[in-house]
């Protein structure tokens, strides 16, 4: 197996996992585990591809994903914060009404329940950038990405200033455990939490435009736990953008390894493929290890 070709393939698949755990960081700041990542990015991708499908456009696509999973997650926040739902039940509602709602409308819109194959449609611009290309290694690694891999990125960068080196960032982190401080000054927190909700939407509906623009197709439930596996990328990555964008590149190797492995005769094939998901729990346990020692 070559390292390069391994590494540009980590790069692409860890995207979609870097956005929506971009978006879920801002809820766990501020105190909302919010486990609807997954369905976020599922409307997201459905979006993406239905709006391309009629209107052959990628903006439009992009816009339209957007809509659809701040809308989603629009409808989490206000059965939270208004409504005063449970939050992990309301984001297993959430992902629930995603899977179902997104075999529902292809049904409607295409007539299957099956897989939505985009024709006609230009596909996502790869980005050399010079002199970095020619590295080796690093130009497999940072060179030969869609505009949304380099996106991925300067979102990390600007929630890491928003988060940090804003009012706006000093306040969202104080809603965790410090939400009576902010009442006292005349805050309310449940707005910032509404933001941080929102947030996320946004970055899932990237992430998921991604998704299925990069596959050229819309699969039913063609998340397959990439939204829980954010999840984990939020906690592995210390709740900070920067152990983020190597949590994710971590998933996105081991998901990239299973790719180039599948050949390997000595590796059974139900491993392999099942390699992200025990990593996942690995990373789990891990986490979970270092929390009670911490304690």
């Amino acid at each position: 197996m070559k390292i390069s070709p391994a590494l540009h393939s980590a790069v692409t698949i860890m995207t979609p996992l870097l956005f929506a755990a971009t978006g879920g960081l801002f809820s766990e700041l501020a105190g909302m585990l919010n486990i609807a990542l997954e369905g976020l990015l599922l409307a997201g991708a459905f979006a993406a591809v239905a709006a391309a499908y009629f209107t052959g456009s990628i903006s439009s696509a992009l816009i339209f994903a957007v809509l659809a999973s701040v809308s989603l997650s629009a409808l989490l926040a206000f059965t939270t914060l208004k409504l005063r739902s449970n939050m992990f039940i309301a984001g297993l509602a959430a992902n629930l009404l995603a899977g179902g709602l997104t075999i529902v409308l292809s049904q409607h819109l295409f007539g299957t329940r099956g897989v939505v194959v985009l024709r006609d449609t230009s596909h996502l611009n790869i980005i050399d950038i010079p002199l970095v290309k020619s590295i080796p290694v690093i130009g497999g690694l940072l060179s030969g990405h869609s505009a949304y891999v380099y996106a991925s990125w300067l979102l990390l960068f600007a929630s890491w200033i928003a988060i940090y080196k804003t009012p706006f960032g000093y306040r969202l982190r104080a809603c965790d455990k410090h939400s009576t401080a902010l009442v006292s000054i005349g805050i309310r927190p449940d707005s910032y939490r509404w933001a941080a909700l929102l947030v996320s939407g946004f970055c899932c509906g990237i992430g998921g435009a991604f998704l299925s623009l990069n596959l050229g197709a819309f699969v039913p439930n063609m998340t397959a736990g990439k939204g829980w596996i954010a999840l984990v990328v939020i906690f592995l990555g210390g709740r900070r953008p920067l152990g983020l964008l190597a949590a994710a590149f971590v998933f996105g190797l081991a998901d990239a390894f299973s790719n180039y492995a599948q050949g390997l005769p000595f590796v059974p094939a139900d491993f392999i493929l099942a390699m992200p998901y025990l990593l996942t729990f690995a990373a789990m346990v891990f986490v979970s290890i270092l929390a009670k020692k911490k304690n």
